[in-house]
């Protein structure tokens, strides 16, 4: 999870250059960032730990989408809050299941099924977030086609999954 954030981060900070080139002192924070919190995981076992690091790469994430709504990109309102906000449920859901793991352990025994399954928030959380980061890496594509003056357009196959298709912009 902090290796794929991190990912995401790089992505969204290096959108907006035109050069063929990497940004190693980005590229090396994000790289101890994640060695760190891998290390220290390890010797101290603390999930705790683990959620504030990988909130922490979450709201970076989340501060960089926002500006780039609310000022480079405007009409990219609805793709990047709904994968905010769907990758944000999943997060919360996790958090839930988390704290209250043995409450909810109990209350399932005593339910039917098919609430059971409803109330299995880590399963939940493991939905959420996969179709939040596909969203944000769609916000994310077509952040940075947008910046290379391509056209890009979401598509929707089947009529329910989102693709974006983009053609190169006409030179007169």
């Amino acid at each position: 999870m902090i290796y794929s954030c991190c990912i995401f981060v790089y992505c969204m900070f290096e959108c907006f250059k035109m050069k063929n080139s990497v940004n190693y002192h980005l590229l090396f924070i994000l790289v101890l960032f994640s060695l760190i919190v891998t290390t220290v995981y390890l010797k101290v076992k603390e999930p705790i730990f683990h959620q504030v690091m990988y909130g922490m790469l979450v709201f970076t994430l989340v501060l960089r989408s926002i500006y780039i709504v609310t000022w480079v990109y405007p009409w990219l309102r609805g793709l990047g809050y709904t994968s905010l906000g769907i990758f944000l449920m999943g997060f919360l859901l996790w958090n839930i299941d988390n704290i209250f793991c043995d409450s909810l352990r109990n209350f399932r025994k005593k339910v039917p099924p098919i609430m059971g399954v409803a109330t299995q928030f880590h399963a939940w959380w493991h939905i959420l977030t996969g179709l939040g980061s596909y969203l944000h890496i769609l916000f994310s594509l077509y952040t940075r086609t947008l910046y290379l003056k391509y056209r890009p357009k979401v598509k929707f196959l089947f009529g329910i999954w989102p693709v974006i298709l983009f053609e190169p912009l006409r030179k007169h």
